[in-house]
């Protein structure tokens, strides 16, 4: 059986490498807009309602007007942007969040892709969350150091010039960034958690650092017993690996590689320190799991197809 996808917002870095996942696939046939007709709402409107799947890989405004153009009730929407990921109506794109959510992505024609580091948030502190060891109340502090295509076309421009900074770059400093909802509503935290992002000067990988302080545990834990608990939680997972506690096998000489998931749709995440500091990091694409990835993920799930067609 073939589908028909089509993707709203096309010229994007998400939009292009969903684009270059699907074209691979013989069982999906990818409706193209005219390029002079990219703001043409009739146009636009037309192929949202002639596929199967739209995608739509713009800013929050322009995905909310995409989805007031759909007019029947069999188009499936993919959200990237944040417009609708902590919107009741919507499905959240996460399949490996809990043990329900693929039915319900399999069931939604409204899926809400996750934002890249939320999505290493919430796969690194939900299982802490549902096992009980982390009281909803924490409030826990996190940073996430990100390559600069996450930032678009006139960041990618920039750090590919020659006047480009060549040093990590901290940024939403006001403690206000946009992911914050959607990492404490699908973590089952009753507080947003204190998160600093880094841009830095390179293309793509991501790897969130989330500090743990096991006074704030609601029971003894090892640093072996909270890996055991994410190793439980995410077992037949393919695309989710939780490394070993050995720092010589998850390390290159003690430095964690936050490129090494690039090109690929995993997720590793690992757990370091002893009984009196802990850290909990998530390393993944941020264009693939973080991004186009997950979204095509959420696809094949939607569809019944596959999980990881087309994936790696």
């Amino acid at each position: 059986m073939s589908y028909t996808v089509f993707v709203d917002g096309q010229e994007g870095t998400t939009g292009l490498q969903i684009n270059e996942y699907l074209a691979q696939r013989s069982d999906i046939e990818l409706l193209r807009i005219d390029p002079d007709k990219r703001k043409d709402l009739a146009e636009r409107k037309r192929l949202i309602n002639e596929s199967d799947v739209t995608f739509l890989c713009l800013p929050d405004d322009a995905a909310k007007e995409s989805v007031s153009l759909v007019d029947n009730p069999n188009t499936c929407i993919i959200d990237a942007s944040t417009a609708h990921r902590v919107n009741p109506d919507w499905t959240f794109g996460l399949p490996e969040l809990a043990a329900e959510q693929r039915a319900k992505i399999r069931a939604s024609k409204r899926i809400a892709n996750p934002g890249c580091h939320a999505s290493a948030f919430i796969l690194a502190l939900r299982p802490l969350v549902a096992a009980g060891l982390l009281p909803a109340s924490t409030q826990i502090a996190a940073n996430s150091i990100t390559g600069y295509s996450g930032g678009g076309k006139s960041m990618i421009a920039h750090y590919q010039s020659p006047a480009r900074i060549d040093a990590p770059r901290p940024y939403a400093l006001a403690l206000a960034h946009k992911h914050l909802p959607e990492m404490q509503a699908y973590t089952g935290l009753s507080v947003a958690p204190i998160f600093q992002p880094i841009v830095g000067p390179f293309y793509k990988g991501l790897a969130l650092t989330a500090y743990l302080h096991p006074q704030q545990f609601s029971r003894s834990a090892s640093p072996a017993d909270v890996q055991q608990i994410l190793a439980d939680y995410y077992a037949g997972e393919p695309f989710i690996h939780v490394q070993p506690l050995d720092l010589d096998a998850t390390t290159e000489g003690g430095f964690y590689n936050v490129e090494a998931n690039n090109g690929s749709n995993r997720v590793d995440i690992a757990v370091f320190g002893n009984a009196e500091r802990m850290l909990l990091i998530a390393r993944l694409d941020n264009l693939g799991k973080g991004a186009s990835g997950a979204a095509v993920q959420s696809m094949n799930v939607h569809l019944g197809v596959e999980e990881s067609l087309g994936l790696v």
